[in-house]
């Protein structure tokens, strides 16, 4: 495989995780959301606090959708280490996502229903792109193999002889 079809191939696997990745994200965001209106209209729970309760149910949402759907084809030995990282740089992210909400609500009074949910998502997305790179860097890793077999495809390629390339011959053409 030449460089720019390595590349191209590389880029392609990329986009695929990253469609996986949004469209388990898409739903999560969904519970996230409900969970976070549903404890605003029906409790007296403070707006962080329903947030950081909306945001536990959607990581719990996720890692079954990441697990099991996303990051499928990963190592599977070690749930009990990616289980632990998971909620790590979940936790992580909710701090980033969460913070965003605290700021809008108690540092500039932003704390009407549109408000909030405004700020909610702006911090989700920011925590998304956090998430995004921790979860494909450290939880769901991805298996030695499949990195081997690329670098290997590659070097067998530049290393062909020349008899084996396909180049067209002028005199027989």
């Amino acid at each position: 495989m030449s460089e720019p079809g390595a590349l191209r191939t590389r880029l392609e696997l990329l986009a695929r995780e990253v469609a996986k990745f949004g469209a388990v994200g898409a739903f999560g965001l969904l519970v996230n959301i409900a969970v976070f209106n549903l404890l605003r209209h029906t409790t007296d729970l403070q707006v962080v606090r329903a947030s950081v309760l909306a945001t536990f149910v959607a990581i719990l949402f996720n890692y079954v959708g990441f697990r099991y759907w996303t990051y499928r084809d990963r190592d599977k030995t070690g749930r009990t280490r990616e289980l632990a990282l998971f909620l790590l740089f979940s936790a992580a992210g909710a701090v980033i996502e969460t913070g965003v909400l605290y700021l809008a609500t108690y540092g500039f009074g932003w704390n009407s229903p549109v408000q909030s949910n405004v700020f909610k998502i702006v911090g989700i997305g920011i925590a998304t792109l956090f998430r995004f790179w921790s979860y494909r860097t450290w939880v769901f890793k991805s298996l030695p193999a499949k990195e081997a077999v690329l670098s290997a495809e590659r070097f067998l390629e530049q290393r062909r002889p020349a008899e084996e390339r396909v180049t067209p011959d002028p005199v027989r053409n």
